[in-house]
Protein backbone atom coordinates (compact mmCIF):
# COMPACT_ATOMS: atom_id res chain seq x y z
CA UNK A 1 0.00 0.00 0.00
CA UNK A 2 1.24 3.34 -0.87
CA UNK A 3 1.51 6.34 1.78
CA UNK A 4 0.83 9.84 1.56
CA UNK A 5 4.08 12.36 2.65
CA UNK A 6 2.50 12.19 6.30
CA UNK A 7 3.24 8.42 6.66
CA UNK A 8 -0.30 7.53 6.82
CA UNK A 9 -2.78 6.26 4.28
CA UNK A 10 -5.33 8.40 3.72
CA UNK A 11 -8.77 6.01 3.18
CA UNK A 12 -9.77 5.91 -0.11
CA UNK A 13 -7.15 7.94 -1.21
CA UNK A 14 -3.74 6.00 -1.85
CA UNK A 15 -2.02 7.51 -4.34
CA UNK A 16 -0.86 4.87 -7.24
CA UNK A 17 3.33 4.63 -6.63
CA UNK A 18 4.75 4.52 -10.65
CA UNK A 19 6.45 1.11 -10.79
CA UNK A 20 10.18 0.67 -11.69
CA UNK A 21 9.04 -0.27 -15.39
CA UNK A 22 6.95 2.97 -15.52
CA UNK A 23 9.78 4.62 -14.43
CA UNK A 24 12.29 3.15 -16.58
CA UNK A 25 10.12 3.10 -19.83
CA UNK A 26 9.35 7.26 -19.06
CA UNK A 27 13.40 7.28 -19.14
CA UNK A 28 13.87 5.61 -22.20
CA UNK A 29 10.92 6.96 -24.05
CA UNK A 30 12.22 10.75 -23.59
CA UNK A 31 15.54 9.77 -24.71
CA UNK A 32 14.13 8.13 -27.80
CA UNK A 33 12.31 11.14 -28.30
CA UNK A 34 15.31 14.15 -28.40
CA UNK A 35 17.39 11.05 -30.54
CA UNK A 36 14.61 11.38 -33.20
CA UNK A 37 14.31 15.14 -32.98
CA UNK A 38 18.42 15.09 -33.35
CA UNK A 39 17.64 12.51 -36.47
CA UNK A 40 19.71 9.79 -34.22
CA UNK A 41 19.38 6.34 -35.58
CA UNK A 42 17.74 4.29 -33.11
CA UNK A 43 19.62 1.53 -31.08
CA UNK A 44 18.63 -2.06 -32.31
CA UNK A 45 18.35 -3.68 -28.81
CA UNK A 46 16.00 -0.91 -28.03
CA UNK A 47 13.60 -1.86 -31.13
CA UNK A 48 13.57 -5.18 -30.13
CA UNK A 49 12.70 -4.60 -26.43
CA UNK A 50 10.18 -1.75 -27.89
CA UNK A 51 8.75 -4.92 -30.18
CA UNK A 52 7.11 -6.75 -26.84
CA UNK A 53 6.94 -3.94 -24.34
CA UNK A 54 3.47 -3.83 -24.67
CA UNK A 55 1.17 -7.24 -24.22
CA UNK A 56 -1.61 -5.88 -26.22
CA UNK A 57 0.55 -6.02 -29.13
CA UNK A 58 2.06 -9.24 -28.82
CA UNK A 59 1.82 -11.83 -31.56
CA UNK A 60 -0.71 -14.30 -30.90
CA UNK A 61 1.09 -17.60 -29.10
CA UNK A 62 2.06 -20.72 -30.57
CA UNK A 63 -0.63 -23.61 -28.55
CA UNK A 64 0.66 -24.49 -25.88
CA UNK A 65 -2.35 -27.34 -24.76
CA UNK A 66 -0.97 -27.45 -21.33
CA UNK A 67 2.48 -28.74 -22.08
CA UNK A 68 5.17 -27.68 -19.86
CA UNK A 69 7.65 -24.96 -20.80
CA UNK A 70 10.86 -23.98 -19.30
CA UNK A 71 12.91 -20.49 -19.94
CA UNK A 72 16.79 -20.96 -19.71
CA UNK A 73 18.50 -17.35 -19.21
CA UNK A 74 21.56 -16.50 -20.98
CA UNK A 75 24.89 -15.69 -19.41
CA UNK A 76 24.67 -12.90 -16.88
CA UNK A 77 20.89 -13.13 -17.18
CA UNK A 78 18.56 -14.39 -14.84
CA UNK A 79 14.51 -15.60 -15.27
CA UNK A 80 13.85 -11.72 -15.35
CA UNK A 81 15.46 -11.17 -18.70
CA UNK A 82 12.50 -13.58 -20.26
CA UNK A 83 10.02 -13.16 -17.92
CA UNK A 84 7.89 -11.16 -21.20
CA UNK A 85 8.24 -14.40 -23.11
CA UNK A 86 7.35 -16.56 -20.51
CA UNK A 87 4.01 -14.17 -20.01
CA UNK A 88 3.59 -14.90 -23.51
CA UNK A 89 3.60 -18.31 -23.92
CA UNK A 90 1.26 -18.68 -20.99
CA UNK A 91 -1.17 -16.94 -23.01
CA UNK A 92 -0.89 -19.63 -25.19
CA UNK A 93 -1.70 -22.32 -22.71
CA UNK A 94 1.54 -23.54 -21.87
CA UNK A 95 2.78 -24.51 -18.08
CA UNK A 96 5.85 -22.85 -17.45
CA UNK A 97 8.03 -23.32 -14.10
CA UNK A 98 11.38 -20.81 -13.97
CA UNK A 99 14.52 -22.58 -14.46
CA UNK A 100 16.03 -21.17 -11.34
CA UNK A 101 18.48 -18.56 -12.57
CA UNK A 102 19.10 -15.72 -10.91
CA UNK A 103 22.45 -14.69 -12.87
CA UNK A 104 23.90 -17.13 -15.16
CA UNK A 105 27.39 -17.61 -13.99
CA UNK A 106 27.63 -20.31 -11.94
CA UNK A 107 29.33 -23.71 -12.47
CA UNK A 108 27.87 -25.10 -15.70
CA UNK A 109 27.34 -28.63 -13.40
CA UNK A 110 25.49 -27.30 -10.83
CA UNK A 111 22.99 -25.45 -12.83
CA UNK A 112 22.31 -27.59 -15.25
CA UNK A 113 21.51 -29.57 -11.99
CA UNK A 114 19.69 -27.63 -10.42
CA UNK A 115 17.32 -26.99 -13.20
CA UNK A 116 17.08 -30.80 -14.16
CA UNK A 117 15.58 -30.88 -10.63
CA UNK A 118 13.29 -27.90 -11.57
CA UNK A 119 12.30 -29.67 -15.02
CA UNK A 120 11.41 -33.20 -13.77
CA UNK A 121 8.90 -31.31 -11.01
CA UNK A 122 7.56 -29.97 -14.16
CA UNK A 123 7.40 -32.79 -16.43
CA UNK A 124 5.42 -35.22 -13.75
CA UNK A 125 2.98 -32.57 -13.01
CA UNK A 126 1.93 -32.59 -15.89
CA UNK A 127 2.58 -35.71 -17.41
CA UNK A 128 3.64 -34.91 -20.07
CA UNK A 129 7.25 -34.03 -21.90
CA UNK A 130 8.29 -30.06 -22.03
CA UNK A 131 9.56 -27.56 -24.26
CA UNK A 132 12.72 -25.51 -23.34
CA UNK A 133 13.35 -22.80 -24.75
CA UNK A 134 17.32 -21.45 -24.20
CA UNK A 135 19.11 -18.10 -24.37
CA UNK A 136 22.84 -18.39 -25.62
CA UNK A 137 24.55 -20.25 -22.84
CA UNK A 138 21.29 -21.50 -21.53
CA UNK A 139 20.57 -22.90 -24.73
CA UNK A 140 23.90 -24.76 -24.64
CA UNK A 141 22.54 -25.89 -20.75
CA UNK A 142 19.15 -27.14 -22.47
CA UNK A 143 20.78 -28.84 -25.04
CA UNK A 144 23.11 -30.52 -22.31
CA UNK A 145 19.65 -31.19 -20.46
CA UNK A 146 18.10 -32.82 -23.72
CA UNK A 147 21.26 -35.44 -23.98
CA UNK A 148 21.26 -36.08 -20.62
CA UNK A 149 17.56 -36.69 -19.79
CA UNK A 150 15.92 -36.93 -23.27
CA UNK A 151 12.73 -38.23 -21.19
CA UNK A 152 12.08 -35.11 -19.98
CA UNK A 153 12.20 -32.67 -23.08
CA UNK A 154 10.04 -32.69 -26.32
CA UNK A 155 11.52 -29.56 -27.88
CA UNK A 156 14.66 -27.45 -27.71
CA UNK A 157 14.61 -24.25 -29.00
CA UNK A 158 18.19 -21.93 -28.63
CA UNK A 159 18.52 -18.62 -29.25
CA UNK A 160 21.74 -17.48 -30.44
CA UNK A 161 23.42 -20.62 -28.28
CA UNK A 162 26.99 -21.71 -28.80
CA UNK A 163 25.83 -25.35 -30.02
CA UNK A 164 29.27 -26.68 -31.29
CA UNK A 165 31.93 -25.12 -29.06
CA UNK A 166 30.95 -24.10 -25.54
CA UNK A 167 33.99 -21.04 -26.26
CA UNK A 168 33.12 -19.44 -29.91
CA UNK A 169 32.80 -16.10 -28.86
CA UNK A 170 33.55 -13.05 -30.70
CA UNK A 171 36.66 -11.43 -28.81
CA UNK A 172 35.07 -8.33 -27.05
CA UNK A 173 33.60 -11.32 -24.90
CA UNK A 174 36.41 -12.84 -23.13
CA UNK A 175 37.28 -9.92 -21.30
CA UNK A 176 33.96 -10.36 -19.29
CA UNK A 177 34.17 -14.10 -18.94
CA UNK A 178 37.70 -13.68 -17.72
CA UNK A 179 36.42 -11.23 -14.93
CA UNK A 180 33.38 -14.08 -13.44
CA UNK A 181 36.06 -16.72 -14.49
CA UNK A 182 38.57 -14.47 -12.00
CA UNK A 183 36.12 -14.23 -9.15
CA UNK A 184 35.17 -17.82 -8.86
CA UNK A 185 39.32 -18.73 -8.81
CA UNK A 186 39.31 -16.36 -6.16
CA UNK A 187 36.42 -18.18 -4.23
CA UNK A 188 33.80 -16.94 -4.44
CA UNK A 189 30.66 -19.15 -4.31
CA UNK A 190 28.27 -19.23 -7.19
CA UNK A 191 31.08 -18.17 -10.30
CA UNK A 192 32.37 -20.40 -12.54
CA UNK A 193 35.93 -21.05 -12.47
CA UNK A 194 39.33 -22.21 -14.82
CA UNK A 195 38.09 -26.22 -13.22
CA UNK A 196 34.86 -25.73 -15.20
CA UNK A 197 36.44 -25.41 -18.57
CA UNK A 198 39.01 -28.17 -18.24
CA UNK A 199 38.89 -29.82 -14.44
CA UNK A 200 37.01 -32.12 -12.99
CA UNK A 201 33.87 -29.75 -12.13
CA UNK A 202 31.92 -29.75 -15.17
CA UNK A 203 33.27 -33.33 -16.87
CA UNK A 204 29.69 -34.95 -16.94
CA UNK A 205 28.16 -31.60 -18.56
CA UNK A 206 31.08 -31.28 -21.33
CA UNK A 207 30.77 -34.98 -21.78
CA UNK A 208 27.42 -34.91 -22.63
CA UNK A 209 27.48 -31.60 -24.60
CA UNK A 210 30.01 -33.61 -26.92
CA UNK A 211 27.12 -36.61 -27.68
CA UNK A 212 24.90 -36.88 -30.40
CA UNK A 213 22.00 -34.96 -29.91
CA UNK A 214 19.04 -37.65 -29.11
CA UNK A 215 16.99 -38.41 -32.05
CA UNK A 216 13.13 -38.27 -30.00
CA UNK A 217 13.40 -34.30 -29.14
CA UNK A 218 13.11 -31.71 -31.41
CA UNK A 219 15.77 -29.24 -32.01
CA UNK A 220 15.60 -25.75 -33.48
CA UNK A 221 18.38 -23.43 -33.88
CA UNK A 222 17.52 -19.37 -34.20
CA UNK A 223 20.67 -17.56 -34.99
CA UNK A 224 21.79 -14.17 -36.50
CA UNK A 225 24.49 -13.34 -39.09
CA UNK A 226 24.65 -10.22 -37.19
CA UNK A 227 24.97 -11.57 -33.64
CA UNK A 228 28.23 -9.91 -32.11
CA UNK A 229 28.42 -12.25 -29.00
CA UNK A 230 28.19 -15.79 -30.15
CA UNK A 231 29.36 -16.46 -33.93
CA UNK A 232 26.66 -17.28 -36.06
CA UNK A 233 28.62 -20.76 -37.09
CA UNK A 234 28.42 -21.99 -33.79
CA UNK A 235 24.87 -22.00 -33.34
CA UNK A 236 24.54 -24.32 -36.89
CA UNK A 237 24.01 -27.80 -35.16
CA UNK A 238 23.60 -30.11 -37.54
CA UNK A 239 20.70 -32.40 -35.50
CA UNK A 240 19.24 -29.07 -35.42
CA UNK A 241 16.30 -27.09 -37.64
CA UNK A 242 18.06 -24.16 -38.15
CA UNK A 243 15.83 -20.76 -38.32
CA UNK A 244 17.63 -17.46 -39.60
CA UNK A 245 16.80 -14.38 -37.95
CA UNK A 246 17.75 -10.42 -37.78
CA UNK A 247 18.15 -9.95 -34.55
CA UNK A 248 20.68 -8.79 -31.96
CA UNK A 249 21.99 -11.49 -29.81
CA UNK A 250 20.79 -9.47 -26.64
CA UNK A 251 17.49 -8.93 -28.24
CA UNK A 252 16.65 -12.21 -29.81
CA UNK A 253 14.25 -13.10 -26.29
CA UNK A 254 11.91 -9.54 -26.76
CA UNK A 255 12.30 -9.57 -30.63
CA UNK A 256 8.45 -9.90 -31.38
CA UNK A 257 9.82 -11.14 -35.27
CA UNK A 258 11.68 -14.38 -33.29
CA UNK A 259 8.55 -14.76 -31.48
CA UNK A 260 6.67 -14.72 -34.72
CA UNK A 261 9.52 -16.97 -35.97
CA UNK A 262 8.60 -19.33 -33.08
CA UNK A 263 5.06 -19.71 -33.33
CA UNK A 264 5.29 -20.78 -36.81
CA UNK A 265 7.60 -23.12 -35.85
CA UNK A 266 6.52 -24.51 -32.58
CA UNK A 267 2.63 -24.78 -34.31
CA UNK A 268 4.26 -26.59 -37.64
CA UNK A 269 5.53 -30.49 -37.32
CA UNK A 270 9.38 -31.13 -38.08
CA UNK A 271 10.80 -30.88 -40.91
CA UNK A 272 12.97 -33.76 -41.13
CA UNK A 273 14.37 -32.12 -44.46
CA UNK A 274 16.13 -29.08 -43.60
CA UNK A 275 18.91 -30.41 -41.55
CA UNK A 276 20.33 -32.43 -45.00
CA UNK A 277 19.46 -29.57 -47.19
CA UNK A 278 21.72 -27.20 -44.94
CA UNK A 279 24.38 -29.86 -45.10
CA UNK A 280 23.99 -30.36 -48.67
CA UNK A 281 24.11 -26.57 -49.61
Amino acid sequence: MGLPLGGFPSIGKVPSVPSVTDGANWLVDSATAIADRLHLPHNRLYDEWVSTRDPEAWPEPPNGNGKPAMLIPGFLAGDASLAPMAKWLKRGNWTLAKSGVAWNVNCTQATVESIEARLESLVLQTGQKALIVGQSRGGAMGKVIAVRRPDLVDTLVTLGSPLNDHFDFHPRVWFGIGIIGGLGELGLPGFLSLDCASGDCCKETRLAYGRPFPEGVRFISFYSRGDNIVRYQACLHNSAEQIEIESSHLGMGLDSEVWLRMKEELDSPARPDSVEELRAA
